[in-house]
């Protein structure tokens, strides 16, 4: 039996070790542990709208019924001219909101100067609960959801698709969101990143499965739901991949130092980065430097990491913001504990793991921002608190 005892001992302590070890290991890579999903997080019923071009005309789809009763496609024809009010629903809360869609698509500026706030997010990947919750913590949206910014600035630096169930209306809601924006004198920038262009080019391997069944019940593939002839992809293909706002530059991986030392500009970039954003990247035989450079999947804007991997110094950093005529450069794309200031306050990383809208995970996940006012910076907490960096 003290054999036995001793043996369970030995093992109790060795499990306990390994435990620790594995858990350490866990939170050094930034990993959780998910909980089973919230069945609504899978509905399927009332999804849309997805608005699809053809032959000259547009429509909206919806999907309509259950899983008991079946399933069914409700198609709404739309105007080509003006503006198309549309019901976007939302499970997790069982509520739908308006958004006014205008087909007409046009490509926003580059550069924005002008002395009011600027407040950033990345990888928000689907969850709009999350989203909103944090919208409203700091005073962006009021209680009806509503923009309440101003003339201020809320720059999405990319991911917002993949992952998450909410995908559909985490769209829809930017969408609205940039529209009112717009009429109150402020912007909302989506800067695209690497799942992004992911989704433009057809590759879902990381989105929710539950969107392969939706592209199936609206007896489509799935790579249409972001194609040419999506609205939602129309839109998105619009967006660039950098910008320069009130001298900070916007990009969701960051600028490699041999992209500052071609000599374009930023509005050049990103025309170059857009006309391949559905084109899958590969390394060519014959070297096109600047299409390289701008679309490889290690040093193109939307993808590049190389501020965290000792590729640079401070020096490397400092010429590219001087390319680009900017003192610092805002970056999603790799996770972080906390938003946090790199290289003498020139590097902003915001990447970390927000809540999802229907999953509960060990250890807890916690939104964070950054903003921008008055020549400095601030963490900004999920509760509404600001935290001076």
């Amino acid at each position: 039996m003290k054999t036995l005892l001793r043996y369970l001992g030995h093992f109790a302590a060795v499990s306990t070790v390994l435990l620790v070890l594995g858990f350490a290991l866990l939170i050094s890579q930034h990993g959780t542990v998910g909980f089973p999903a919230d069945p609504l997080a899978k509905t399927v019923g009332n999804e849309g709208p997805h608005v699809f071009f053809d032959g000259g005309k547009v429509r909206a789809e919806y999907i309509r019924g259950n899983r008991d009763d079946g399933f069914y496609k409700e198609t709404v024809p739309l105007q080509l001219e003006g503006s198309n009010q549309l019901d976007v629903y939302f499970p997790l809360t069982d509520s739908t909101f308006q958004v006014d869609y205008i087909p007409v698509v046009e490509t926003p500026p580059s550069i924005y100067s002008d002395n009011a706030p600027i407040l950033a997010i990345s990888d928000l990947e689907g969850n709009l609960a999350t989203f909103i919750d944090f919208l409203k913590a700091h005073k962006v949206i009021n209680n009806d959801n509503q923009w309440q910014f101003g003339n201020g600035h809320l720059v999405l630096i990319g991911d917002m698709v993949d992952r998450g169930y909410s995908t559909t209306p985490l769209l829809w809601f930017i969408y609205k969101l940039e529209q009112e924006a717009q009429l109150a004198g402020g912007k909302l920038h989506y800067i695209i990143g690497n799942h992004e262009i992911k989704n433009l080019q057809g590759n879902f391997y990381s989105a929710a499965d539950k969107y392969f069944a939706i592209a199936g019940i609206l007896e489509r593939q799935q790579y249409e739901l972001f194609g040419p002839n999506a609205a939602i992809g129309r839109w998105l293909a619009s967006k660039n991949v950098i910008e320069n706002i009130n001298g900070h530059l916007f990009v969701h991986g960051g600028i490699h130092p041999d992209i500052s030392k071609l000599g374009m500009s930023i509005d050049e970039i990103n025309a170059v980065v857009r006309e391949h954003f559905r084109q899958f990247y590969y390394p060519r035989a014959t070297l096109q430097n600047h299409i390289d450079l701008l679309t490889s999947t290690i040093t193109g804007p939307a993808w590049y990491r190389g501020y965290f991997k000792d590729d640079v110094d401070t020096h490397h950093v400092k010429q590219s913001l001087e390319a680009f005529k900017a003192k610092a450069v805002i970056v999603g794309h790799t996770l972080q504990f906390k938003v946090n200031a790199l290289f003498d306050n020139q590097v902003f990383a915001i990447d970390v793991k927000h809540p999802d809208d229907y999953n509960v995970s060990f250890p807890t996940k916690s939104s964070e921002g950054l903003l921008i006012e008055n020549g400095s910076y601030y963490r900004l907490m999920e509760d509404g608190e600001r935290v001076a960096i």
